[in-house]
C-alpha cells in the first residue's frame, strides 16, 4: 500500500511539474508578446485551487486531473472570434486577442512549449552530470569466442580508454560512441598490465537490434562480463531432472566460460535434445551437471526450465564531471534522447520496433516510483527522458498537439488568410481521435503488461 502511494505520488509530481513547465513556456511568451492569458492551469476537471494574479488579469488553477494543463488565451477559441462577440471587447483587448495577432506570434507561442520541455531537459541533465551518476567502468569482463574483439587480441581485464580519440569514462558512454560508428571501422585505445595500446575493428551493421542496445556484444563480441546465477528451477523440468539449484552458479557450458546470461542462453538453445555439461560452483564446491535441452515447439530452440539472474564483475563507480563537461552534456544528451525519441517513433510506424512498447500513465507511473526510490538524479534523468517526449510528441503534425496548430498556421500564411471555422473544427476532431485511440492503447498496453507481471 505504501509502495503504491509512493509511485501516485512521484508520477503526480512528474506529470505536474513537466505540464507546468510545458503550458509556463506557452504562458510567458504569450505574456512578452502582448497577448492577453485568461487562464493558466495544470490540471483538467474541477478547480481543487484557483486565484488571480497581481493585476488581477490571469486566473490560476490547480484542477483534480493532473494528466495535462492549458494556457486559456482571449480569442484563441472559434467561438469567440464571431462579431457579436468581438463588439463587446474594448478596443486595448481586441488588440491584445490572439487571433488578432500576426502569424510568427501564434506560432512563437505554440512552438514556446515543446520548447521550454527541451530547455528543462538541458538543466536536468546539466545537473545529472554536476551530482554525479553511477556508472560501470569500461572493463572488458569477457569477450566472446570467434568474435571481432578476440580476433582483434581483445581480452577480458582490458581497460578502454578512448574509442576514436574520444575518452571513455563508462561502459555506458563506451555503447553510446558505438551507436554512431555502425558500419565503420574504429580505433580502440585500452590498457592491459600497465601497458597502452590500440586496435583498430570493423563494427558490423546488424538489424536485431533496432534501438542498438547492445552494439558492444552484438556487433564486436565485448561485454562488462557477469555472473550467472540460478534464480529459480521449474518443476520437472530438464534443469530440475539435472539437479540444478536455486543459488547455483553457473560457471562453464559445454566447456566454454560463461561470461553473460546471453552467453549461456546461446549455449543451451543450440543444444535443444542434446547433452550440455554445466560447470556449477554451489556452496564453494565445484559440480558437474549434464542438463538436456527440450526443443520448443515454436523454434525448435532449446529450454530447460530455469530463471537466471546476473551480477557484473565489475563494481559500480560514481562519476562527475565538471563546470564544463556538465553544461555540454545537458545539450548534448537532449540532442541524443530527441534524435532517440524520433527514431523509436519512425520505428513504431514502420512496425520495426512492436507498438506494444508503447506505454502510457501506468507505465509512466512505475517508472516515476522506481526512479524516485533510486534517488535524486535517478529521477531527475528520468524527468529529462519524458520531459524531451513531451516536446517531440508535442511537435507531431496532428490537430490539436502544438505541431498540429503549427501546420494550420503555416496553411494560413501560404494562403494569405486563416482557415475557415468548418476546417478548423474537423481538423480538432480529427486530432482528438487520433490522441484519443493512441491514448486508449497505451493504456491496453500497460494493462497488459501488468497482467503478465
Amino acid at each position: 500500500m505504501i509502495e503504491t502511494i509512493h509511485t501516485i505520488l512521484a508520477f503526480i509530481v512528474a506529470i505536474a511539474l513537466l505540464v507546468a513547465i510545458h503550458e509556463y513556456g506557452h504562458f510567458i511568451v504569450a505574456r512578452k508578446l502582448g497577448i492577453k492569458v485568461e487562464k493558466f492551469s495544470i490540471g483538467f476537471g474541477p478547480a481543487l485551487f484557483s486565484w488571480r494574479g497581481k493585476d488581477g488579469e490571469v486566473e490560476y488553477i490547480i484542477a483534480a486531473i493532473p494528466l495535462g494543463g492549458y494556457v486559456k488565451m482571449l480569442g484563441e477559441n472559434p467561438d469567440e472570434q464571431g462579431e457579436g462577440v468581438q463588439t463587446k471587447l474594448s478596443e486595448e483587448d481586441l488588440a491584445r486577442a490572439y487571433n488578432r495577432q500576426p502569424v510568427w506570434k501564434r506560432a512563437s507561442v505554440a512552438v514556446a512549449g515543446p520548447l521550454f520541455n527541451f530547455f528543462f531537459a538541458i538543466i536536468a541533465y546539466m545537473c545529472v552530470g554536476w551530482l554525479g551518476q553511477t556508472v560501470m567502468p569500461p572493463v572488458v569482463g569477457a569477450v566472446a569466442p570467434g568474435s571481432v574483439a578476440e580476433q582483434a587480441g581483445l581480452m577480458a581485464g582490458d581497460r578502454l580508454q578512448k574509442l576514436d580519440g574520444q575518452v571513455l569514462h563508462s561502459w555506458q558512454a563506451f555503447e553510446e560512441s558505438l551507436k554512431s560508428t555502425v558500419g565503420t571501422e574504429i580505433s580502440l585505445d585500452f590498457e592491459r598490465n600497465a601497458v597502452h595500446s590500440m586496435v583498430h575493428m570493423p563494427v558490423s551493421i546488424f538489424e536485431k537490434d533496432a534501438l542498438l542496445v547492445n552494439v558492444a556484444e552484438d556487433a564486436l563480441g565485448l561485454s562488462l562480463g557477469s555472473q550467472v546465477w540460478v534464480d529459480s528451477v521449474v518443476q520437472d523440468s530438464p534443469a530440475s531432472v539435472a539437479g540444478l539449484k536455486k543459488g547455483d552458479q553457473i560457471i562453464r557450458a559445454d566447456g566454454t566460460d560463461v561470461g553473460t546470461v546471453r552467453d549461456l542462453i546461446r549455449s543451451i538453445q543450440t543444444h535443444a535434445d542434446q547433452p550440455l555439461m554445466l560447470g556449477v560452483l554451489r556452496d564453494d564446491t565445484h559440480l558437474q551437471l549434464q542438463v538436456v535441452p527440450k526443443a520448443d515447439t515454436e523454434g525448435g530452440v532449446g529450454r530447460v526450465g530455469v530463471h537466471l539472474m546476473s551480477k557484473p564483475l565489475a563494481e559500480p563507480i560514481l562519476y562527475r564531471m565538471g563546470v564544463w563537461d556538465g553544461m555540454l552534456y545537458g545539450f548534448t544528451r537532449t540532442a541524443d534522447m530527441t534524435v532517440l525519441t524520433v527514431q523509436v517513433l519512425g520505428k513504431m510506424v514502420t512496425t520495426a520496433i512492436s507498438p506494444e512498447n508503447l506505454g502510457g500513465p501506468i507505465a509512466i507511473a512505475q517508472l516515476a516510483g522506481r526512479t524516485a526510490d533510486l534517488g535524486l538524479v535517478s529521477f531527475m534523468t528520468f524527468l529529462a527522458l519524458i520531459s524531451v517526449n513531451l516536446g517531440v510528441l508535442n511537435l507531431l503534425p496532428i490537430p490539436v498537439l502544438d505541431g498540429g496548430h503549427l501546420v494550420s498556421l503555416v496553411l494560413e500564411k501560404l494562403r494569405g488568410k486563416p482557415l475557415s471555422e468548418v476546417i478548423l473544427e474537423r481538423m480538432q476532431l480529427f486530432g482528438i481521435l487520433m490522441i484519443g485511440m493512441l491514448m486508449v492503447f497505451a493504456f491496453y498496453n500497460d494493462l497488459m503488461r501488468l497482467f503478465r507481471g
